[in-house]
């Protein structure tokens, strides 16, 4: 690293930072302080060599298979020319590609310590997205781009978006290590910078690929440039679905009301004798249909469930439905409740997929958990937009009253229907549904 050297003002001040910092990163006793994994969580490094990494530069995930053997053995060869351990400690010359994860991710606890040297800049990408953002918040020259606000934030989220700055400047000194917590469910993203909150429960945004979602699984990778970088401590832990759902519903905030007390249909209309409560959950009969809907009527709401599909198997969400009649036409909609995974439905139209407004708009897929597993959905319904978030991810965010173009040219005349019940829209198949709340919204 080089600093100019003068008499007086800030590059002085650099100067001194810097060599105090190199002097501490260059002791011996600086590597001290390597742990074992907590209970429930696995290394991802292994103290002595870079197995289960690989390099990588900034790259479109979804590109890095389409690259050369001669390419992906040249970003080794950068890799090993840049990374070392040293006492169990990962170090960075502040050079070369990033050290990438063989292993993808999707719902992960993430915790790693870091430090670093001034004017440096670094950062944490998940599943292959930049990024959990780590730089010299003294850097006068970063001003304009946010630093002085500190390490943590999504940095590559877009402007004015939650979670893009970190809430409070948390960072330690420069020769002082830095410890972050990460949880990641779906895209919804919580950092932890030395205990303190600095993203709370923010999307991370699609970097590569603005107008879709987060992908669902992706590696890990440390950024470097800029300086050099320490690493140690780093462990990782992969949630269950039924850590991730707790973890979805605890964030989702207060006020719901709920419509299912887990014993009966109490509150129910409709389609009574063809739905049953089994082990706590509504679930429609098999070879039986129509929709249970609830008796009260709400205009905009929140809803939120979680739902198990069986494989193969089909059903829908009903939004605002009039009380009779097919709800994905007399309705607002009804939301596709599908094991779209199965190969019986490779060849539907995209708007028939889970998520999907039926028929109206089509929801991205990848996102459903595998079949017989439950998953975590919340509909939010504001004057004719429609939003649906599975298991932390909005999969579908649209306004019905745009949609010109319909499946198969069969309008649907309920579309703009501003008042009317919730409920499931049975297809014969034994789809489950617990944990049912809403919250009216004004």
């Amino acid at each position: 690293m080089r600093f100019q050297v003068s008499l007086h003002g800030h590059s002085l001040r650099t100067w001194l930072q810097g060599l105090f910092v190199c002097i501490c990163l260059l002791t011996p006793t600086s590597f001290a302080q390597v742990t074992s994994p907590p209970d429930g969580f696995r290394a991802l490094l292994n103290g002595q060599d870079l197995a289960g990494w690989h390099g990588r530069p900034h790259l479109d995930p979804r590109k890095y298979d389409e690259a050369s053997d001669e390419q992906k053995a040249a970003w080794r060869e950068d890799m090993l020319s840049h990374w070392t351990t040293q006492d169990g400690v990962l170090v960075n010359d502040g050079k070369g590609v990033y050290l990438t994860t063989d292993k993808q991710y999707g719902d992960i606890e993430l915790l790693i310590e870091y430090r670093t040297v001034p004017i440096a800049d670094s950062g944490i990408y998940l599943r292959g997205t930049p990024q959990v953002q780590i730089w010299d918040h003294t850097n006068p020259k970063e001003k304009k781009n946010g630093a002085e606000k500190g390490s943590g934030g999504l940095w590559n989220n877009s402007a004015g978006a939650k979670g893009k700055d970190p809430l409070v400047l948390a960072d330690k000194p420069f020769g002082q290590w830095n410890k972050f917590r990460i949880v990641q469910v779906g895209a919804r993203t919580s950092v932890w910078l030395n205990d303190q909150l600095v993203v709370d429960h923010a999307i991370m945004e699609n970097f590569w690929d603005r107008k879709s979602p987060l992908f669902a699984h992706g590696p890990i990778q440390l950024q470097t440039h800029g300086g050099e970088i320490q690493w140690r401590n780093l462990f990782v832990r992969e949630l269950s679905s039924s850590e991730a759902n707790h973890w979805l519903s605890e964030h989702s905030g207060d006020s719901f009301t709920s419509l299912f007390n887990g014993q009966d249909l109490d509150g129910w209309q409709g389609a009574l004798a063809n739905y049953e409560v089994v082990d706590g959950a509504i679930q429609c009969k098999s070879g039986h249909g129509g929709v249970l809907h609830t008796a009260e009527e709400y205009a905009n709401f929140v809803a939120r469930m979680e739902i198990q599909i069986p494989p193969g198997c089909n059903n829908g969400l009903a939004i605002r439905y009039p009380g009779e009649g097919d709800t994905a036409y007399v309705g607002m909609c009804e939301l596709q409740v599908l094991d779209d995974a199965h190969e019986k439905y490779s060849k539907l139209d995209t708007r028939q997929y889970h998520g999907s407004a039926y028929g109206m708009i089509a929801a991205h897929r990848g996102y459903l958990r595998p079949a017989g597993e439950w998953n975590y959905q919340e509909v939010t319904v504001t004057g004719t937009n429609i939003k649906v978030e599975l298991n932390g991810t909005v999969i579908l965010d649209g306004d019905l009253s745009q949609v010109t173009e319909f499946m198969a040219g069969r309008p649907h005349p309920g579309k703009d229907r501003m008042q009317g019940s919730f409920g499931f829209a049975g297809h014969n198949d034994p789809v489950r549904f617990r944990s049912v709340a809403i919250k009216r919204l004004p």
